[in-house]
């Protein structure tokens, strides 16, 4: 359900803008397994690696 991650590009007022849900906060709230939260910390921080390469 949480993941794949979703990435939205979109245009507002004239600028490209790049969101995504992070999946931590996400996962967080459905469970407090260790390895999914930690599995959710690794994925989260790659896609903001990918989004910030992108800027």
């Amino acid at each position: 359900m949480a993941l794949p991650c979703r990435i939205s590009v979109f245009t507002e007022k004239g600028k490209t803008k790049i969101g995504l849900i992070k999946p931590m906060k996400m996962l967080s709230s459905l469970s407090q397994d260790e390895k999914l939260l930690q599995v959710a910390k690794e994925v989260e921080e790659k896609t903001i690696q990918m989004v910030e390469e992108a800027k």
